[in-house]
């Protein structure tokens, strides 16, 4: 039997309450033989947005029993911190929901985060559509982009994965490269010392 050395991450979605999520990872790791864990505690069934208190719950059982959670959350910033406090060492927040493709809804969250949470590993983790929306995450300084129906429901499934891997390897290089910050006035490139003036 042939075997990959990859990690897998077992994911408790479809888990709308903490037991059903504890009792997911449960399986999994039992399965998987891997203490790492994607947990999802569904807290609305159009929006699949998070449950804000059943994901701490379930978080701090499953860090105390020795889990590496990787736990899909919002972009809010309270909810994060109770997060890191249980035991979350990575952070995986929506850009959008689930399998909207709509890209990154709050920006400004999305990069509160990165600034109050400079050590701590940030994935976004839903709602991206296209490959600059994942280049956009990127270069708000985000480690990595997980996706899966951006590229499952693409034309061309190889093709759309490829222009995702370059628009993440692009965006992280700007964000490597200090970008400009915004101005609100127009502020001349090209110098003027030494310009004829008549």
């Amino acid at each position: 039997m042939q075997t990959l050395s990859v990690h897998l991450l077992p994911n408790t979605a479809g888990c709308y309450s903490v037991k059903e999520a504890v009792t997911t990872a449960h399986m999994a790791r039992e399965l998987f033989d891997t203490p790492w864990i994607k947990l999802e505690v569904i807290g609305h069934s159009d929006t699949l947005q998070p449950d804000p208190f059943g994901l701490v719950e379930a978080a701090k059982i499953l860090c105390e029993e020795g889990f590496e959670v990787f736990p899909y959350t919002t972009e809010d910033l309270v909810l994060a911190e109770r997060l890191v406090e249980v035991g979350c060492r990575v952070l995986m927040p929506w850009g959008a929901p689930i399998g909207s493709g709509l890209g990154l809804n709050n920006p400004y969250g999305l990069r509160s985060l990165r600034h109050y949470f400079p050590d701590i590993p940030l994935v976004v983790d839903a709602g991206i559509g296209l490959p600059s929306h994942a280049a956009q995450a990127m270069e708000l300084g985000y480690d990595a982009i997980l996706l899966n129906t951006a590229v499952a429901k693409a034309g061309d499934p190889v093709q759309m994965a490829k222009a995702f891997a370059l628009a993440v390897e692009a965006g992280r290089s700007a964000y490597q490269a200090s970008p400009m910050e915004p101005r609100d006035m127009a502020s001349p490139s090209t110098p003027v010392i030494g310009k004829a003036w008549l």
